[in-house]
């Protein structure tokens, strides 16, 4: 076997026992106060994580793995691996395995669709630290992907649908995704986030803020025909830290209180940034974000995670087959050695 395709994910602790070490990882070893540590706990168990690994992977992993399991069905002849950044299997590991079967050449997908230097440059670096000699084909967004359009688009139809029935008019649809620190996104003002001390500053901005907009314009767009309208939804993001300095905004928080305010009395929500559940989906969203919402007099609806969507099967194994690299131009490639 010479080529392989590797999806790459944040990674979970399979237990409340190792949280601690987990946002190490995430911190690129920063100690967190322990406070946070136990809020984190405290999130994870609402969503089934227990004191010990269970039987069943966390949710992150079930899916991540399943998307790997489904995407080698569709490509037929080509193996696929899974790792992940900030837990197991971890990247470094994945990849020496992968060398160990005679993979010779990577084509990487990060799970992450919208690129960020927080997160999809932070992958391809431990990447490429551990792939050598192996030659790697980088994927670095696919924010605009019309299969990964719409995948999120048939999550959202029969939500939006009923929700707005169900309502009497169009209901508002919020879409999300994961905030970054605001150094990370500034022009020339800092070094990539987790970066090794020396690391060039960055001199452009970062694409995140526009590919995850661009990517909920879509979802919204494939939506006209249904009667939505770009007056009809909303973009903020999500889950800023719970330590740190300022992250970018608008805040989820924020914009339920002004959309109530403006009348409305309820609200789909849809994570764009995402492409499975996770505690950012299953605690922010479904727990927290639907406690303020009934607080402030708001009904709030989920549109599904993709998950195991076979549209977003068929989105990874164009991507995997580079069949949009001439039309796209998101892929780079690159020799290490």
């Amino acid at each position: 076997m010479s080529h392989a395709v590797l999806l790459l994910a944040h990674g979970t602790p399979n237990a409340l026992g190792e949280m601690a070490e987990y946002l190490s990882k995430v911190t690129g070893g920063r100690a967190l106060p322990n406070e946070v540590v136990e809020e984190l706990k405290h999130r994870y168990a609402q969503i089934g994580l227990g004191d010990a690994p269970g039987t069943e992977p966390p949710p992150l992993t079930k899916w991540t793995l399943a998307q790997g399991h489904a995407l080698e069905q569709a490509l037929g002849d080509t193996r696929v691996y899974i790792a992940m950044r900030n837990w197991s299997p971890y990247i470094a590991d994945v990849v020496a395995q992968m060398r160990a079967d005679g993979v010779t050449k990577i084509r990487a997908i990060c799970l992450a669709p919208q690129n960020s230097r927080t997160s999809v440059g932070l992958y391809r670096r431990a990447l490429m630290a551990a792939a050598n000699e192996i030659e790697v084909e980088f994927v670095a967004g696919w924010a605009e992907n019309p299969r990964l359009v719409e995948a999120f688009a048939e999550k959202l139809q029969p939500v939006w649908s009923a929700a707005s029935a169900e309502l009497g008019t169009n209901a508002p649809v919020l879409f999300t995704a994961h905030s970054v620190p605001c150094r990370t996104i500034m022009t020339g003002e800092a070094s990539i986030a987790g970066a090794r001390p020396g690391t060039p500053m960055q001199d452009t901005p970062d694409p995140y803020p526009v590919e995850a907009k661009r990517t909920a314009a879509l979802v919204a767009e494939r939506l006209s025909a249904e009667g939505l309208t770009g007056s009809d939804w909303y973009f903020a993001f999500q889950s800023q830290g719970v330590s740190g300095g300022p992250w970018i905004g608008p805040t989820v928080e924020d914009t339920l209180k002004a959309l109530r305010a403006a009348g409305h009395t309820g609200v789909v929500m849809q994570p764009v940034g995402f492409v499975c559940d996770h505690v950012e989906v299953l605690y922010d969203i479904d727990i927290a974000f639907k406690e303020l919402a009934d607080a402030l007099g708001l009904k709030l609806w989920r549109a599904d995670s993709l998950n195991d969507s076979p549209t977003l099967t068929r989105a990874l194994a164009e991507i995997a087959r580079r069949e949009q690299q001439a039309e796209t131009g998101q892929l780079t490639a690159a020799k290490v050695g």
